[in-house]
C-alpha cells in the first residue's frame, strides 16, 4: 500500500498535534452540552435555584440544598450542575442573581411542586399567569415595532375570539397573527393551546406561535417560534363523536423551536438580531440564516 508523502499538501491538512485534537474534542463536547436540555434532576436543581436565589445569595441558598431534608431528593452534584446549566445560559448573572423572575405558579410536574411551594388553583396564582401573558405581548408588540413591522394590532386586548394575540405586517409586506405564549420558566417550554386556537392555526396560513421568556420587569429575554406542522401533529384526537378536547397540553421539544420570529416559509418576520436570544430549550445558537 503506498503511503502519502509527509511533505503533500493533504497529508499536512490531515495531521494534527494532540494538543489540537483535544482542543477541538472540548469544543465540540462543550457545543454539544449547550445544545442538550439539562437533564430532569438537573432541571429540578435549577428551578429551586431560581427560587432561593430571589431571597439569598448563591451560598446561603447552598448551604439550604445541603442541610435542609426537604432538598435531600438531590444530590450535591445534581445542584452543582444545575446553578452550572443556569449560568451558563445566562439565566443567572455573574452576581448570582437570576435575570427571570422565575413563577412557582408554572410548575408542571408534581415533584418539583412539592419541594419548592404547595400550590392549589386560587386567585392569586390565575392573576400571575395573566400578568406574565400579557407582559409577554406587550413586549412582543414592542419589538416588532422595533424590527420594522407595520400594521401592529394587539388585538387581545379587546377581543379573544381572533384565536391570536397580534396582527402585523413584515417590513417585506407579509401578513403575520402572533399567538404568544409566555412563560418565566426557562428550563423547558411547556405551553396550552384551546381548541379555538388549534381551530385557527388549521385554517390561517398567517398563523404563528411565538413562545416568550420574561424577565422580572415584564421584558422578554428569549423570543422563539414553535413550528405550526409539529403542533398540529401533536395534538390529540377526538375518539368520540360526543366530545371533544378543549385545551391541550404541549412539552415542546427542541426540534420544533425556531429562533426569533419565522413565517411557514422560512422568511423572517422582523430581523432576528432585533430579538432578543438565550440558549434556552434546547436551541444553542441562531440559524445562520436568520443571524442578519
Amino acid at each position: 500500500m503506498t503511503r502519502p508523502c509527509s511533505s503533500s499538501p493533504i497529508f499536512r491538512r490531515s495531521r494534527r498535534s494532540p494538543r489540537a485534537w483535544i482542543w477541538l474534542t472540548c469544543v465540540r463536547c462543550f457545543a454539544i452540552s449547550i445544545l442538550m436540555p439539562p437533564g430532569e434532576g438537573t432541571r429540578r436543581a435549577a428551578l429551586r435555584w431560581l427560587d432561593l436565589l430571589r431571597v439569598a445569595d448563591i451560598p446561603r441558598a447552598r448551604s439550604v440544598f445541603t442541610h435542609h431534608p426537604d432538598y435531600a431528593d438531590l444530590t450535591p452534584v445534581q445542584y452543582a450542575d444545575g446553578l452550572e446549566w443556569l449560568r451558563r445560559t445566562g439565566i443567572v448573572d455573574r452576581g448570582g442573581r437570576p435575570v427571570v423572575n422565575f413563577s412557582t405558579h408554572e410548575l408542571s410536574d408534581r415533584a418539583t411542586a412539592s419541594r419548592i411551594a404547595r400550590l392549589k388553583w386560587s386567585e392569586t396564582a390565575d392573576a400571575v399567569r395573566q400578568a406574565t401573558g400579557a407582559a409577554g405581548e406587550a413586549a412582543l408588540v414592542g419589538l416588532l415595532a422595533q424590527g420594522g413591522a407595520t400594521r401592529i394590532v394587539h388585538v387581545a386586548a379587546f377581543s379573544d375570539t381572533y384565536g391570536y394575540d397580534i396582527a402585523a405586517v413584515s417590513p417585506q409586506g407579509a401578513a403575520v397573527h402572533l399567538e404568544v405564549k409566555a412563560t418565566t420558566d426557562p428550563t423547558r417550554l411547556v405551553i396550552h393551546l384551546t381548541r379555538h386556537e388549534y381551530k385557527v392555526l388549521c385554517k390561517d396560513p398567517d398563523w404563528l406561535l411565538a413562545a416568550v421568556l420574561t424577565d422580572g420587569r415584564g421584558q422578554a429575554v428569549n423570543v422563539v417560534t414553535v413550528d405550526t406542522d409539529w403542533l398540529r401533529c401533536a395534538a390529540p384526537m377526538d375518539r368520540d363523536q360526543h366530545g371533544t378536547w378543549e385545551s391541550t397540553r404541549y412539552a415542546v421539544p427542541a426540534h420544533a423551536l425556531t429562533a426569533g420570529l419565522v413565517r411557514g416559509d422560512g422568511s423572517p418576520v422582523v430581523p432576528a438580531v432585533t430579538l432578543p436570544f438565550l440558549p434556552l430549550w434546547g436551541l444553542a445558537t441562531r440559524p445562520a440564516a436568520l443571524s442578519v
